[in-house]
């Protein structure tokens, strides 16, 4: 069972430029605010919430911050009031790709969107359009340097449909309702995972390379620095000496 996980590439890279920017805060903080006003303030039965205060707690936020935030989603405190939409679209290359946003000003965030696709060489869809090529998935989320052998005896017993390593990490996939056991089977078994989560993996992906590779990586990291975007999935593939080549001439 091995693999590579263009989407862990993007999201990996998305990361790393939150953190750079400063703005990883503020997506935690609107996923835990939306979370709480979807499901209710008590992460023990309410798993996407108690996901994003893993999430939180891993990059060092404070307690306080983190109980505001649920205060504000539950109504016990003033706040803003996000919605969620979905954007559809395909970049250079026909490679397809889905925006999750978090907004409170719809007409704006779909304006900015819009012109972020046209200005970088692809074109925003209708509601659709895409999102059929993507399939959600549970995935836990380990070092490439952990045990591969222990996480599949574990983690296939568990029930997790597979586990791809992809070198520098290990991913275990499972069914979106099966990650908290699979999760919580993987800690008992003494191998927590570093991160869990779910996210939207393209069932097919399309090969680029060269000038379309560089302008589709541009519309995606335009796409990631807008203040409303939470996620951004693509169905691109290249290739290492292609990503190379890229990272060289940076």
């Amino acid at each position: 069972m091995a693999g590579h996980s263009k989407w862990a590439n993007i999201k990996f890279r998305k990361a790393a430029q939150d953190a750079k920017r400063g703005k990883i805060f503020t997506r935690l903080i609107r996923e835990i605010t939306v979370s709480a006003r979807a499901a209710g303030g008590d992460p023990a039965s309410n798993s996407r919430l108690r996901t994003a205060l893993d999430k939180a707690y891993a990059n060092n936020m404070a307690k306080d911050t983190v109980e505001r935030a649920i205060k504000r989603g539950t109504g016990e405190l003033e706040g803003v009031d996000y919605e969620e939409v979905t954007y559809e679209g395909y970049g250079p290359g026909g490679v397809a790709i889905l925006v999750e946003t978090m907004t409170d000003n719809k007409v704006r965030t779909v304006a900015e969107i819009r012109h972020i696709f046209s200005k970088r060489g692809g074109n925003l869809g209708t509601s659709g359009s895409v999102a059929y090529l993507f399939r959600r998935r549970g995935m836990a989320i380990f070092p490439g340097e952990a045990s591969e052998d222990r996480i599949l005896e574990a983690a296939l017993e568990a029930g997790a449909e597979d586990v791809v390593n992809e070198g520098e990490r290990i991913v275990v996939y499972t069914e979106p309702a099966d990650l908290e056991t699979v999760t919580a089977a993987l800690r008992e078994a003494g191998i927590p995972p570093e991160e869990s989560e779910t996210g939207l993996i393209p069932e097919t992906t399309v090969e680029i390379a060269g000038e379309e590779a560089e302008k589709l990586l541009r519309l995606l990291d335009a796409l990631e620095e807008n203040d409303d975007v939470q996620n951004v999935y693509a169905n691109y593939s290249i290739s290492d000496a292609e990503m190379a080549r890229l990272a060289a001439g940076a």
